[in-house]
């Protein structure tokens, strides 16, 4: 090979490299870049604190629960829930509630948006809860929707809900894991996740929760802001829409919305079963609320049922069994 024409190679060879490497760096540079830019934007973001309600988050910058839910607005939703032949009589009260909420609100539990948003979410989770307590039937004074926190506890079990396959969170002797609380729990392996998640050991003590209202606030606003798996939405996320459902989902007919909170709490024992009375109860509960808190039933948002939906989670038939009593 000629002297030139080596000479020719070992330059392009020089150049092709210099400039491998300079598009290297600039590529490098713009990683490093946004990752500074995201980290900047990450340590920009505005951070408020409101005292015991809410602090130390975004969240806390809107308004916290108080500022649009007072006492006499709860005492309002749940006129019924003190009169002679309720279950619960002086059990459930608004300072419970409030102290349970202070909790969650630095998550965004109606913290979340503007602040219709936040009262739909009161409302949407509320429902749930009135309509799994209630003691109300057709002909009742004021109407079914009016007997929210008639109940702290199953009243006639006809089991302990011992699963003892189960070795997470295994039967405790002598405990018995019957429906308790302000959305139901059901189940050891149900009390064992909403213990470790509020910090409180349910597994040994499941009465608790017929014991505390705070206590049994608290894990229904757990079971409301936490997934039941991984790459799944919680019950929050569904209803304030930072969900984003994937294709499958979609093929589901799974759309935020309070349609969706209910598949995620209680599965197939509501969903996908049509207009069923069950269902029919929950979202009748929600509506009822957004009346009473003034924002009225025609903004309770779209994909308000679930009687299309798949499961997140369909069941073997004994953990159907399961799901229908944890959901009825």
């Amino acid at each position: 090979m000629k002297r030139k024409t080596r000479n020719k190679i070992i330059v392009w060879t020089l150049a092709l490299a210099a400039a491998a490497i300079l598009v290297g760096g600039t590529i490098a540079l713009v990683l490093t870049a946004g990752t500074w830019k995201a980290q900047i934007k990450k340590s920009q973001e505005k951070i408020c604190n409101k005292g015991w309600e809410c602090s130390g988050s975004k969240y806390c910058c809107n308004d916290t629960i108080t500022d649009f839910f007072k006492v006499y607005q709860f005492e309002n939703l749940f006129a019924k829930r003190n009169t002679p032949v309720a279950h619960a009589v002086g059990f459930w009260d608004y300072r419970a509630f409030i102290t349970a909420a202070a909790l969650f609100e630095p998550q965004g539990f109606c913290t979340t948006g503007g602040k219709q948003m936040q009262m739909m979410e009161l409302c949407a989770f509320l429902g749930h809860v009135g309509a799994k307590t209630s003691c109300g039937y057709g002909v009742a004074t004021g109407g079914p929707t009016a007997w929210g926190l008639c109940y702290n506890h199953e009243m006639s079990p006809d089991q302990t809900y011992c699963d003892k396959t189960y070795t997470q969170w295994p039967c405790v002797e002598g405990a018995e894991y019957y429906g308790r609380g302000a959305i139901p729990v059901y189940w050891n392996y149900n009390y064992g996740a909403a213990g470790d998640g509020i910090k409180v050991d349910l597994l040994h003590h499941p009465e608790y929760l017929e014991q505390n209202a705070t206590l049994a606030f608290m894990a229904a606003m757990w079971r409301w802001m936490t997934p039941i798996k991984k790459n799944q939405p919680s019950a929050h996320e569904a209803f304030v829409g930072t969900w984003k459902p994937t294709k499958n989902d979609t093929l589901s007919k799974r759309l935020p919305g309070f349609g969706a909170t209910m598949n995620i709490l209680y599965g197939e024992s509501i969903c996908g079963k049509g207009f069923i009375d069950a269902m029919n109860t929950i979202i009748s509960h929600y509506q009822y609320y957004l009346d009473l808190m003034g924002v009225g039933r025609e903004h309770s948002g779209d994909n308000r049922d679930c009687a299309e939906q798949l499961p997140f989670n369909p069941s073997s038939p004994t953990d159907d069994q399961k799901q229908q009593q944890s959901g009825s």
